[in-house]
């Protein structure tokens, strides 16, 4: 209770200084009463804890209802696209929050409310919000803007600038590919006990070659299904390559890849003990801005934990395009219901939550963790000591296939088609197979499960 009074009291501080003189908002809006449903994933508290606190002191006249979809996920719902979709047109709320896919799907329908007319209307300054996120969501809107985030994931390399002078290894660089990471780590020695020694690479779990695979392939915007012609792409030159560089990369030992699979369950600690990048242990990572969350919380939890210097460089990319991620994701996506009417109260909430004051209070409040990146830029400069201009830097990359595409995809198909790549994996690294073999395997059978579950799926 009393850090949620100090909470409320900063904000009532930083609001004072930060709205002091402003008119930014519609004076008819803030001075009409009016109600406003907005739908959002977690509970009533949560919310205003996080938005709803300070709008409702830029706004006092508007009642906000949030509608909590946390009914979706609890209920026994087979058809969770379907049961969305039935959650918005029976609740109506005024402001939706989407996911991606959903924003692509909503506004392919018609669902959603177009947000230039009103952002020209208002003349609503757009010049300091992050303009790959404008960039991405005019594109799964066909050219048109329906939504607006606050915040956003994005991934890059972290390194542990001791280990790589302790070694003598030059650090990393901005858009370093997955063959220059793979190269650099190789230069870290392989000796010692597995739950001590250095590793070149290791992300929070163990990396095997299929993982490593994934990630690269994803890097590069390798599809394993064609959605366009429901066919398994798999034995191809770049996914060869893609597997070759990931067994190379696993069999020189120096990924952590640990033969127990590292953390299963235990105290926060426990989990802590098992990240080899947050030990210090690990020369380089790939992670989201909240690692340094993690690293700083590990300095207080775990007793005579060792800090290291970190750096962090943008990427990995793909060779092809060295400029662009295909790693950057939205954490809250808000847009306006098409049919809402109270459209002129939803866009004040859009307005202020992606605003330059709502960002400037989230960067200096003490609830302000660094789960994710405020897409209001020049604000949230630096973390901990650890600059966050880095994620930033890359253009977004769309990887050509949309919601609506994966949706062709049957549920059955997914955990049938993995067993079929567990065994033929387990070949290849028996040497039992080569990866070409094993590929071949992979998509021969892969391609006749999904024939067999499209098949199924339609006979339903």
């Amino acid at each position: 209770m009393r850090s949620k009074l100090v909470y409320r009291a900063l904000l009532v501080i930083l609001c004072g200084v930060v709205f002091a003189g402003c008119s930014s908002a519609s004076d008819k809006v803030a001075e009409k009463r009016s109600s406003l449903k907005i739908m959002y994933v977690d509970e009533e508290a949560y919310f205003f804890t996080q938005y709803g606190d300070l709008f409702a002191m830029q706004f006092p006249n508007i009642d906000i209802e949030v509608i909590s979809t946390s009914s979706i996920y609890t209920e026994d719902n087979q058809d969770y696209n379907k049961a969305f979709a039935d959650f918005i047109e029976k609740k109506q709320p005024d402001v939706v929050m989407l996911s991606m896919d959903d924003y692509e799907k909503f506004a392919a329908e018609g669902k959603l409310l177009e947000l230039n007319p009103l952002i020209e209307r208002d003349k609503y300054d757009m010049r300091s919000i992050y303009p790959a996120l404008i960039e991405i969501l005019k594109q799964q809107g066909d050219g048109k803007l329906y939504g607006l985030a606050p915040s956003f994931y994005g991934s890059a390399l972290f390194y542990n600038v001791d280990l790589f002078a302790k070694y003598g290894v030059k650090v990393p660089h901005d858009g370093m590919t997955w063959q220059e990471i793979i190269d650099t780590a190789r230069q870290f020695p392989t000796a010692g006990d597995e739950k001590t020694r250095v590793y070149g690479f290791g992300n929070g779990n163990a990396m095997s070659m299929e993982d490593l695979a994934s990630d690269i392939a994803g890097t590069q915007g390798l599809k394993v299904i064609n959605t366009d012609t429901m066919k398994i792409t798999l034995n191809t030159d770049s996914w060869k390559q893609a597997y070759k560089l990931a067994k190379d990369a696993v069999d020189s030992g120096t990924f952590y890849n640990p033969k127990d699979g590292g953390f299963q369950s235990g105290t926060l600690e426990d989990l802590y003990q098992s990240q080899a990048f947050l030990m210090g242990r690990s020369a380089m990572t790939i992670g989201r801005s909240y690692l340094l969350s993690n690293l700083k919380d590990a300095k207080n939890t775990i007793k005579d934990y060792k800090p290291f210097q970190v750096g962090i460089v943008a990427g990995p990319v793909d060779p092809a395009e060295p400029d662009k991620s295909r790693d950057i994701t939205f954490n809250e996506l808000f847009a306006i219901r098409a049919n809402s009417l109270n459209v002129d109260a939803a866009w004040e909430f859009l307005k202020f939550v992606n605003g330059e004051q709502f960002a400037q209070i989230r960067s200096k409040s003490l609830n302000n963790g660094l789960l994710s990146l405020l897409s209001r830029t020049g604000y949230s400069k630096e973390y901990d000591g650890v600059n966050l201009g880095v994620f930033y830097k890359l253009k977004p990359i769309l990887d050509g296939t949309s919601s609506m595409d994966n949706s062709k995809i049957p549920g059955e198909f997914h955990s049938q088609y993995q067993t079929v790549v567990e065994r033929e994996l387990k070949l290849v690294e028996e040497k039992q197979k080569s990866i070409e073999e094993a590929l071949q395997a992979m998509e021969q059978e892969g391609q006749a499960v999904l024939d067999k579950t499209v098949k199924d799926e339609a006979a339903k």
